[in-house]
């Protein structure tokens, strides 16, 4: 199979992770403080995919420069992007439980909540592409890592919309065309990066790097800490612990 098409069939199987969330979300009645625990947990292993399977293989390929630049700009148009889309009524699209919605942020939520989606999973999704250009087939610990973080949001996100009386057409079509999203980018990632010079690649690499930090230090961990308080930090932990074996162990 040509190169470019496993990037899309890997960006697919990560992105279908989040249809997998969210059937559990949908037909299983778990409670908040569960789904929030998945939802810390998942966090921690995407730290940690984005310490060793990113930062640092940006690091190693284009310099600290380079990456460093792609990492700040990544956080800067994350934020801003989504401060535009939490005006539209995307703020609570990763909540397990009730949501309070003003009248105008009823009106168009269902757009923004599927902008914000595509932003959360986009950056993920690039990182698999990029991370077969070195020839050495795609990165395993990045591919689990997202796999893990995306069953956890798209579980937090169905629970949360059904409790708000979305319909299961909407849900599911949401994250079927975001997991289809995922693959496009995932292809992207690597077709579009693969004639570029290493420190446009490690550029890249940082930026989706800075991007997903961003995402989960304002969406994902404080919507955790909210339902399980003081045990976020702890079970983060855990899947921090989990990601970094996975990175050692898929690199020897």
């Amino acid at each position: 199979m040509p190169s470019a098409l496993q990037a899309a069939a890997w960006g697919l199987l990560a992105g279908s992770a989040l249809v997998l969330g969210a059937a559990l979300g949908w037909w299983l009645n778990l409670p908040q403080r569960v789904i929030a625990g998945v939802m810390a947990f998942g966090s921690g292993v995407l730290l940690s995919a984005l310490s060793f399977e990113l930062m640092d293989k940006a690091w190693e390929r284009g310099g600290f420069a380079a990456t460093a630049l792609g990492f700040v700009c990544g956080a800067a148009i994350y934020a801003l992007a989504n401060a535009w889309l939490v005006r539209r009524g995307a703020r609570y699209r990763k909540r397990s439980g009730p949501q309070p919605r003003s009248e105008q942020e009823r009106a168009g939520s269902g757009s923004a909540i599927a902008l914000g989606a595509l932003l959360d999973g986009v950056p993920e999704s690039i990182v698999i592409g990029l991370s077969l250009l070195g020839g050495k087939g795609v990165s395993v610990a990045a591919l689990v890592a997202i796999f893990v973080s995306n069953i956890p949001e798209g579980l937090s996100s169905a629970a949360g919309m059904k409790r708000n009386a979305r319909g299961a057409g909407y849900v599911f079509g949401l994250w079927s065309a975001i997991a289809c999203a995922s693959a496009l980018a995932a292809w992207l990632g690597y077709v579009v990066f693969g004639g570029y010079s290493q420190e446009v690649v490690a550029a890249t690499t940082g930026l989706a790097a800075g991007a997903i930090l961003v995402m989960l230090a304002d969406t994902m961990i404080p919507e955790a800490f909210e339902q399980v308080h003081q045990a976020t930090g702890p079970i983060s932990v855990a899947g921090y612990l989990v990601g970094f074996a996975l990175s050692k162990l898929a690199g020897e």
